[in-house]
């Protein structure tokens, strides 16, 4: 089992090896696991090409670490519970030894269907235990999982399906999400009428509603476990090799596709879940996250697994059938460590204090929170309602590129502070940049993030477009990886995240790219061109504000064109980047040379109406005035 952190003296002291030391002390934590060929270089990396390899040469597989590694001990012991989204319907618990043999009929299967080593895999399913298993399952081969968010439209699905060059999808008649059906096979469908590289699908029955089915293509997930063997010999990975590819928002639209390997990725998830969430023997763990996005590939499923845990896995919403669903999970297992996000905390704020009186929450020993910095209010209820004040809150700074988390209090280790993500990880060497690349090296300073020295969970390129990888990350500070995160160190050297310093929107979590939605926005007929910025929201964190400028507003009025717009967003990319506020304007203020000025658009948007700055390079002064007296009007 990896290295854990129990005191701040042992936090010091690791963090000093970590920092003087990297090469030995990631060599201590990977030698934990079971490899068939040990690395022969432990590093090799240059931030200005970028390239990074870990444990080079080392040869293993994932699925190893997490079965054949704990069945000797842990064999019975649960692995995944899974609570479904009605409290009515019945939870499934599989066992370590139960999910094993699931995840080997499941390679069988994908093998049986020519799915080989390097393939790429689309899975686009709702929270069900099928997700968990195929992702493993695509793992113990060495075929690449690409997990696709199940709120996504077909339009999404079908360009990360392409993008990756998909040879299979994996999907679901249909999802359950609170009181709402996903219609997942539909809109599988009609993604798939323009993808040419997807051969079959395996569709999971969830719904039981009617869906169309494709001869030849097309094939029900438990026709084709009933037959499979429980046996199926692991592929041997180099560390390097891909393990999975998870899509993001970028700033120009298009997703991007961020690669991660086997062996970094394996050690870093491991450690990091271990020691922040200060993991026990027997304890039981829930993460709230859907495993559509980062958060639930590496503490849903591999950090946890990885260190013989036994974690929860939710398929609904905190608000269904009640506000207290989150609560009565927590006293169902008797959870030990809880990790959810501050939108979702807000929101459970929102609906009073009557939901949380009488529900048992003793078992709780570590509160988590993931996905965006979470505001004072919402710590301090958190911290006092559901903590009971006696449970450390782990506010977790990390991204879907860096694998896992970065900046973090270890559990009843590092003192906590509201709103700060307070110290990094050992492993994680922070800097703090000005606008020029000098490292600003006195404390009470606010700048740029960035990151000085590889860590083994880093994203190693985007699938398809290294330079893309290098203009994102490496390109704005030379030497460095940027984070795009702007960040406030204050006197203890705690850390505070500010969020995104580029055009990419945090909404409950989920980061959006903003000319993703304008694309999106502008593909209407009557829309000539939009602008989308972040406001602050008090539920979400930040809401999606859309300045558009109609070419022609429709007789039927402005509000039907802006549920037309929403409709389209929703459509094109998904209910979830819907902008919460729509104003329709004359012209959009720009610089002479055609560039949106941006900041200006926040700023009023924020409900500040001066302090502009320099407005000199404004093409036409007037249009800001307008855009002003619309909103108060």
């Amino acid at each position: 089992m990896v290295p854990k952190i129990t005191t701040p003296s042992g936090y010091l002291h690791e963090y000093q090896k970590s920092v003087s030391n990297p090469i030995g002390f990631w060599n201590n934590v990977a030698d934990t696991f079971y490899w068939h060929k040990r690395w022969e270089k432990t590093l090799e990396w240059d931030f200005k090409k970028p390239e990074v390899k870990w444990f080079i040469n080392g040869k293993l597989n994932i699925t190893e670490n997490i079965f054949e590694r704990h069945l000797f001990l842990r064999g019975d012991q649960p692995a995944i519970i899974w609570e479904p989204n009605d409290p009515e319907e019945p939870e499934k618990v599989y066992t370590y030894k139960e999910l094993y043999d699931e995840v080997n009929k499941f390679a069988n299967v994908l093998k049986s269907k020519g799915i080989k080593k390097g393939d790429r895999v689309a899975i686009y399913l709702p929270m069900v235990p099928e997700l968990v298993i195929t992702m493993l399952a695509c793992a113990r081969i060495g075929a690449i999982h690409s997990v696709v968010f199940a709120g996504f439209s077909a339009n999404a699905l079908a360009e990360r399906i392409n993008d990756a060059g998909a040879k299979m999808l994996i999907t679901a008649d249909g999802g359950f999400r609170g009181e709402k059906i996903i219609e997942l096979k539909k809109t599988s469908d009609e993604a798939l009428e323009s993808c040419e590289s997807v051969e079959t699908v395996i569709v999971v029955k969830r719904t039981g509603q009617e869906i169309s089915f494709e001869e030849g293509r097309d094939f029900w997930w438990d026709n084709l476990m009933k037959d499979a063997g429980t046996e199926c010999k692991a592929e041997v990975m180099d560390s390097e090799e891909p393990l999975f590819i998870l899509y993001t928002s970028g700033s120009t639209g298009k997703p991007k596709g961020v690669v991660h390997t086997s062996g970094g990725y394996m050690v870093y998830t491991a450690y990091t879940f271990k020691n922040v969430f200060q993991y026990s023997n027997g304890d039981v763990y829930f993460c709230a996250a859907d495993i559509g996005w980062i958060t639930g590939h590496s503490y849903i499923v591999y950090g946890p697994l990885l260190e013989g845990a036994t974690s929860v896995m939710f398929e609904g919403i905190p608000t269904y059938p009640t506000p207290k669903r989150y609560w009565e999970i927590i006293d169902k297992y008797q959870v030990n460590q809880f990790y959810t996000s501050p939108t979702a905390i807000r929101s459970l704020m929102a609906k009073g204090q009557k939901w949380v009186e009488y529900i048992n929450l003793k078992s709780l020993r570590v509160l988590g929170s993931v996905g965006e910095p979470i505001n004072e209010e919402a710590w301090h209820w958190y911290h006092d309602h559901i903590g009971n004040g006696r449970c450390p809150i782990v506010d977790t700074w990390w991204q879907t590129e860096t694998g896992g988390i970065m900046i973090s209090p270890i559990a009843g280790v590092i003192p906590t502070k509201p709103t700060f993500a307070t110290l990094p990880l050992p492993g994680v060497q922070p800097v703090i940049l000005d606008n020029d690349g000098n490292v600003m090296c006195q404390k009470s300073v606010e700048g740029n993030l960035c990151i000085k020295f590889p860590w083994p969970g880093m994203a190693r390129t985007l699938w398809g477009d290294h330079d893309r990888y290098k203009q994102s990350y490496f390109s704005r500070f030379e030497g460095y990886y940027f984070t795009g995160d702007g960040v406030k160190r204050d006197e203890d050297g705690y850390y505070r995240i500010l969020g995104r310093i580029d055009d990419v929107i945090n909404v409950s979590g989920h980061r959006l790219g903003t000319a993703e939605i304008e694309n999106a926005i502008n593909e209407h007929p009557l829309i000539s061109e939009s602008a989308v910025v972040g406001f602050p929201h008090p539920i979400k964190g930040q809401g999606i504000y859309a300045y558009v400028v109609c070419t022609d507003m429709p007789d039927a009025g402005e509000e039907e064109l802006k549920k037309s717009i929403l409709k389209a967003v929703s459509k094109i990319i998904s209910p979830i980047a819907k902008p919460d506020k729509i104003q329709f304007v004359k012209a959009l203020p720009k610089t002479r040379s055609g560039k949106i000025m941006r900041r200006i658009l926040r700023k009023i948007a924020e409900g500040e109406y001066s302090s502009f700055g320099d407005t000199s390079t404004l093409t036409d002064p007037t249009v800001v005035d307008d855009i002003i007296k619309g909103v108060k009007e």
